[in-house]
């Protein structure tokens, strides 16, 4: 049996998935796997039926399965459950399907993984295309820090996650209340934390990503960073932070609300950096309307391969 799983969420990405499945046969890894692939499209299954006309002659055993439920929590539960169904599995590496990765990239987790002992490990992601314009948003650059232990990690894109982490976790791993908003995965780190568990980073475990044009708007990157924002304060309240964080906090929403448009204003000649305070404000609207009961649906839309 494999010893390791790698698991794939997919929703309406034929094309984006089977360039994921691709890289994934040009790994350099001695390693025993089984891909397993989840499709969040249950009316369409697109996904579901290419590994279907791959699996003959796949490198891989190739597992794919329907998630029935739309969401980003859910599909990454299908997944889980999948993963744990195989006794002899230890560890589960969770890779999205418009990202690829280096031939080192399963090693390059390992090694760190068995170097800091983590339960979780995330590897850093290169985004291709990226405008300049764009630098310091959410979602269009590069997630890159050195190698080793670290205190938090950023996002479930490539992460590598270990069985007994999974085993000691109740049951969604994947808070649904997080299905079309984002944040399922600092929500999923949050509780990781509070059971104990350990991080760690890894620059070799690099994986890549192409950032769509239409994703480069002003438009898109300010409703990313309100979305960003309006999930980070659900996962906030959720934890119950005590007083003196939660003033912390209302104080410096305040601020950004009240001076970012006027610092906008006063930068608008320096493009770039009116840009990156406009973010602020966006991200800061986005706590507030939070604190209001307000839960930004930011993947009930689809945004295309």
């Amino acid at each position: 049996m494999a010893e390791m799983i790698v698991a794939i969420p997919t929703f309406k990405r034929p094309a984006a998935l089977a360039r994921l499945l691709q890289a994934l046969e040009r790994l350099d890894t001695a390693e025993r796997l089984i891909v397993v692939v989840a499709d969040n499209d249950a009316a369409g299954h697109e996904g579901y039926d290419l590994c279907r006309s791959l699996c003959a002659g796949y490198r891989w055993p190739l597992d794919p399965v329907i998630a029935e439920q739309l969401g980003l929590a859910q599909v990454r539960n299908v997944l889980v459950a999948r993963a744990l169904s195989y006794p002899d599995v230890r560890l589960v590496a969770m890779i999205d399907d418009d990202e690829w990765p280096s031939p080192g990239w399963l090693d390059g987790l390992l090694r760190v993984q068995q170097q800091t002992g983590a339960d979780v490990v995330e590897g850093s992601i290169r985004f291709e295309g990226a405008k300049t314009g764009a630098a310091g948003f959410d979602g269009v650059n590069d997630m890159r820090r050195p190698t080793g232990p670290v205190a938090m990690l950023e996002g479930a894109g490539n992460i590598l996650i270990a069985r007994s982490c999974l085993e000691r976790l109740a049951r969604p791993w994947f808070d649904p209340a997080f299905a079309l908003t984002g944040g399922e995965d600092r929500d999923f780190f949050e509780r990781v934390r509070a059971s104990g568990g350990r991080f760690a980073w890894s620059d070799e475990g690099l994986a890549y990503t192409r950032v769509a044009e239409h994703r480069q708007s002003l438009s898109w990157l300010f409703a990313r960073a309100y979305g960003v924002g309006n999930s980070e304060m659900h996962i906030f309240l959720k934890y119950r932070h005590g007083r003196t964080a939660r003033l912390s906090e209302y104080a410096k929403i305040a601020a950004a609300l009240i001076g970012a448009p006027l610092a906008g204003l006063l930068l608008a000649v320096r493009p770039r950096r009116a840009a990156e305070v406009w973010r602020r404000f966006f991200r800061n609207a986005g706590k507030f309307t939070a604190l209001l009961g307000v839960r930004y649906q930011a993947y009930a839309v689809h945004h295309g391969d």
